[in-house]
């Protein structure tokens, strides 16, 4: 880290800390619960069955994939609601924050899947429909876990500091 970032940094709280990974779960959540709404909808529209069965597969897939980052990505306000209701700690901030981070996975997973299913749906071409979800997934992984680890171990941040 240069002098400059080190100037800028600046230790929070553990009460900080923990508001923060609430909002920033509240601003993820309702982006994932539209996503799982219009996931919902698709299959009782008329082309969805008109998919290959594959592709119906990939969907229900997805659907699977992005129930499992509404839970991680509520996991946090339920955990310190029943686990630590009139605290925080350094445990919980840890758990809420991989919670939040690990629901990222699931998240890119089925958004690729989907995006394999519409693009299939549109272009009927399989390679190209694979190669876009490839793509896809490709650029959330790299923005959402390759990117910000690079720019922490740059930081010098460990396994073993007080974040994720």
């Amino acid at each position: 880290m240069d002098k400059q970032e080190e100037d800028d940094d600046e230790k929070e709280s553990l009460k900080d800390q923990m508001g923060r990974l609430i909002e920033e779960a509240r601003m993820v959540l309702p982006g994932i619960q539209a996503l799982f709404g219009f996931q919902t909808v698709a299959v009782f529209n008329e082309r969805f069955e008109d998919l290959p069965g594959y592709a119906q597969v990939c969907h229900m897939v997805a659907l699977g994939l992005v129930v499992i980052a509404i839970a991680l990505i509520m996991m946090p306000a339920a955990y310190h609601r029943l686990a630590s209701p009139d605290r925080v700690s350094l445990h919980t901030i840890k758990v809420s924050s991989r919670a939040i981070c690990y629901a990222l996975a699931p998240l890119a997973a089925g958004l690729s899947l989907d995006i394999f299913v519409v693009l299939h749906a549109v272009s009927h071409h399989p390679t190209f429909s694979t190669a876009s979800a490839a793509a896809c997934f490709l650029l959330l992984i790299g923005l959402w876990f390759a990117y910000p680890l690079h720019r922490r171990r740059l930081h010098g941040y460990g396994s073993t500091d007080a974040g994720a």
